[in-house]
């Protein structure tokens, strides 16, 4: 099955789950329809041949979700009442995304066959990495001398995603000591 099909299949899974997300009352259940955008951003991702992109996407949704669930995992923030939104900008709302699908469409046509990328910064990596870097190592050389901003971005998203869990889950257990202290 050609890789577009799939593309396209994940692009369908995002938009219903961010419809779901917006149109769902409990926050929860709108946490976790968010995550299954960024799961399929991530999938996006490894199709497209980028698996450290992926790689990035898919830890810092898992933090993501981890932080944002243990924000609002308390019974108050759990409403259950029907939507009051209309059903005329509930319909308007779709059709603006299905043409928005329609108009993507084209984007995914002209990407290039699954298996057979466009060489062109590959050839230069290939051709001109180790003379310029000096790098026995390829790879090593790429990710530090051509890439060394976006190893740096990648890294950073990493630290600050642990670094709000961490101060999440501190602050957390915390309030959990109080608690029991106080009882």
């Amino acid at each position: 099955m050609p890789i577009e099909i799939w593309l396209i299949f994940i692009l369908c899974v995002m938009i219903i789950a961010s419809i779901a997300a917006l149109e769902i009352k409990d926050i929860l259940s709108s946490i976790i329809a968010i995550g299954v955008v960024g799961l399929g951003v991530s999938l996006s991702f490894l199709f497209l041949q980028a698996p450290d992109l992926a790689v990035v996407q898919f830890l810092f949704e898992i933090f993501a979700l981890i932080i944002l669930v243990r924000a609002f995992v308390k019974k108050e923030y759990h409403q259950h009442e029907e939507s009051k939104t209309n059903l005329l900008i509930s319909i308007v709302t779709i059709i603006v995304l299905g043409l928005l699908f329609l108009l993507s469409l084209p984007v995914f046509q002209n990407l290039p066959a699954f298996g057979k990328p466009l060489m062109t910064v590959s050839e230069y990596y290939l051709f001109h990495g180790a003379l310029q870097t000096g790098a026995a190592n390829l790879v090593a050389a790429i990710i530090l001398d051509y890439r060394a901003y976006d190893t740096l971005g990648e890294v950073t998203v990493l630290f600050t995603a642990v670094i709000g869990a961490l101060s999440i889950l501190k602050i957390r257990s915390k309030e959990k000591n109080r608690e029991t202290s106080n009882e």
